[in-house]
């Protein structure tokens, strides 16, 4: 008996010796399938998050709004999308604290066969909507995300504010991701706010559709997708969310140094039989698809994105972006 006692005790002490990396962390991850989010998707297809010692289950969904509802009722832990909803649910109560950034300048506008040759010939942007509606008698329809999302921020910041548009001349219609590609391709729609990899796949099955404005003319060092963590999961595990952030890191630098090699992980995330890794590679090195990942490098930018939401009320108020950045897991992955 004092044997078996003296080896439940040995087990046991090298149980508790065993790395916090093999105790694995569950987290629920909520992700926007474009390549913004590339850096998780290689994080996980790497193996860095469960060196990392988290167990990730992904969800996939259309927009950071509806990501939004799922942080609220708790059935997600992470939140992969873009920063946009993060400050409107904040004004509302809801904990969540952006860790790290993952891209920026993403979105961008493109114009479909139809409406695309105006902004060749027209004096400017704004000149381009007008001829158009007066040539086919009816605004330009043009697809982006629901309200309070950083598509339909940006969408809306050009249209006013860099192209000045007149409101008369376009339709701005809400829709998801996926049908706003296939809106594009069908010519259901005159242009789209879009970012990668539906800026490489549309342009590669229809040449016809042309490239307008680049993310720095939409909304400039326009923050884009960032993983945020929720404030319950945050506190209970501090370790595992500075073993996300450092996965993170490795990733962005694999996508920045290797993208043929980072290709494959994204790739099987977002390709559903629909695209190829070496159109995922050209997604990766696209000027769409600027990777970061201190989240400080968003923040002023996010100041300006809240002010303008509240200028065009899909945000009643700014939050604060000392409760909306929690910069301390990549300050403890950087230190010297």
């Amino acid at each position: 008996m004092r044997i078996l006692i003296k080896a439940f005790a040995l087990l046991a002490g090298l149980a508790a010796a065993l790395p916090a990396a093999a105790q694995q962390v569950p987290v629920r991850i909520g992700v926007i399938p474009v390549v913004g989010a590339a850096p998780v998707f290689v994080a996980n297809g790497e193996g860095w998050l469960k060196e990392a010692g988290l167990a990730p289950a992904f969800t996939t969904f259309e927009s950071g709004p509806n990501m939004i509802q799922a942080l609220a009722s708790g059935t997600i832990d992470v939140y992969v999308a873009g920063i946009a909803p993060l400050a409107v649910a904040r004004t509302k109560g809801i904990d969540v604290r952006v860790v790290a950034a993952t891209a920026v300048e993403e979105m961008v506008f493109v114009a479909a066969p139809k409406l695309a040759p105006y902004f060749a010939s027209a004096q400017s942007k704004a000149d381009a909507f007008k001829q158009f509606k007066a040539k086919e008698g009816r605004p330009a329809r043009l697809a982006t995300q629901p309200p309070g999302s950083v598509p339909n921020t940006t969408l809306q910041h050009w249209l006013w504010q860099v192209a000045k548009a007149d409101k008369a001349d376009v339709e701005i219609v809400a829709m998801g991701i996926d049908a706003t590609q296939q809106a594009l391709l069908a010519g259901a729609v005159d242009g789209a706010s879009i970012r990668e990899p539906a800026l490489t796949i549309v342009q590669g099955r229809n040449p016809k559709i042309a490239l307008i404005a680049t993310g720095g003319e939409m909304f400039p060092d326009q923050p884009g997708t960032v993983v945020a963590v929720y404030g319950k999961f945050a506190d209970a595990n501090p370790k595992a969310v500075e073993g996300l952030v450092a996965a993170l890191v490795k990733a962005t630098a694999l996508l920045k140094d290797d993208p043929a090699k980072a290709a494959g992980p994204v790739e099987a995330a977002l390709g559903k039989g629909i695209t190829d890794v070496a159109t995922i590679q050209k997604a990766i090195s696209s000027p769409a698809a600027k990777f970061v990942t201190d989240p400080r490098t968003i923040i002023e930018a996010t100041k300006k994105m809240q002010a303008y939401q509240v200028s065009i009320g899909t945000l009643d108020k700014e939050a604060p972006t000392d409760g909306l950045f929690d910069t301390k897991p990549f300050d403890a992955v950087k230190k010297p």
